[in-house]
């Protein structure tokens, strides 16, 4: 059984580095008070990062993740599928803002904010950033929108992390399987799995985070389970 600390954002970075993953750039989008970007920072101190938050509340801490991390840059805006501006719902507890709603019958979706609007490929060319890219975005229901603006951006991107959702939480927000089947499109595969979520109503898997890489990329070079002495180290653990 794998540890709990290995079914983990840590985890998964962790053994993606191990397998020989160097990220030139970080992109952590929806990046709150970058807490993202301070532990991709500790794995991965050599990549550049930019910090893509819609939030004011958040400036202030996102200005002092930058003093104190000189490859992080903050962008205040929302990434989306075209620039310009969008509503974006702010949440009471600020964490689920959302482009979206939801649905339950609540003051759950806050107050709508007109803010600025940008896509990852401008955001990218306006910094100067190359690849390979690590992609992670945390939107609330809004990541297909924000990847349909990252055309160019995907075509160097080698480890995505997204945000997917069991339930329709958000109107119009993906399903799991269907950001697997649009991510599929772009040629890139289910790698790892980690951050489940179990909502309160019923104890029902909720959300989760899945990894996503090209599906030639070098961390699916093997397609066994295990070399001949892990194996055997199996079958006798089993056999006991």
């Amino acid at each position: 059984m794998p540890s709990q600390r290995r079914v983990s954002m840590t985890g998964a970075l962790s053994q993606a580095k191990r397998n020989g993953f160097r990220p030139a750039t970080i992109i952590d989008v929806g990046a709150g008070r970058g807490d993202f970007t301070r532990l991709s920072a500790s794995i991965f101190p050599e990549a550049d990062i930019l910090m893509i938050e819609p939030l004011s509340e958040f400036n202030w801490a996102l200005s002092q993740v930058a003093a104190t991390l000189t490859q992080a840059r903050p962008v205040h805006a929302a990434a989306s599928s075209s620039p310009g501006s969008c509503l974006l719902n702010v949440h009471p507890d600020l964490f689920g803002s959302s482009l979206l709603t939801e649905g339950e019958a609540s003051d759950v979706n806050g107050v709508p904010r007109e803010v600025p609007a940008i896509t990852l490929d401008s955001a990218v060319e306006k910094n100067n950033l190359s690849g390979p890219y690590l992609l992670k975005i945390d939107v609330q229901g809004a990541e297909l929108d924000v990847l349909s603006g990252s055309a160019q951006v995907l075509r160097q991107t080698a480890f995505v992390i997204l945000e997917t959702s069991m339930f329709n939480f958000f109107k119009q927000g993906p399903l799991a399987h269907e950001i697997i089947t649009w991510m599929a499109e772009y040629g890139f595969v289910p790698y790892d799995i980690f951050g489940l979520a179990h909502r309160p109503l019923d104890g029902a898997l909720a959300q989760a985070d899945i990894v996503f890489v090209p599906e030639d990329s070098p961390l699916r070079r093997h397609h066994y389970y295990a070399t001949l002495e892990q194996r055997a180290a199996l079958t006798k653990r089993l056999r006991t």
